[in-house]
């Protein structure tokens, strides 16, 4: 199973190889990952068509998505709905809920 930290890098070599599925997103995503040693503060900046995606907290950010680090990849893995996570409790969402909605085609 990937760790977090590697999630993040494939997100960001996906987006840096096909900027077209962010293609009119300005949205600044904070991550806080709690619970194992690859938790923390990370983040996915996308700005008309490019992505910063990394460790580390964003500033000004649109919406922070707080989860346990393995929630966090077995949702980017799609071993975890998003809606039943957040159902559950296991996705607390602070900011613009309909980015949350837009996080899948981010992820994948």
């Amino acid at each position: 199973m990937p760790s977090a930290s590697e999630v993040f890098t494939e997100i960001n070599n996906r987006l840096q190889a096909d900027p077209s599925k962010v293609q009119g997103m300005n949205a600044i995503y904070a991550f806080d990952l709690a619970e194992d040693e690859d938790g923390g503060q990370y983040h996915i900046a996308l700005k008309d068509g490019s992505a910063d995606v990394g460790k580390g907290a964003p500033e000004n950010p649109n919406i922070t998505i707080s989860m346990k680090a393995p929630d966090f990849v077995d949702l980017a893995t799609g071993k975890l709905d998003g809606t039943m996570a957040f159902m559950s409790g296991k996705i607390k969402i602070k900011g613009d809920m309909g980015l949350a909605m837009k996080l899948q085609s981010v992820l994948r």
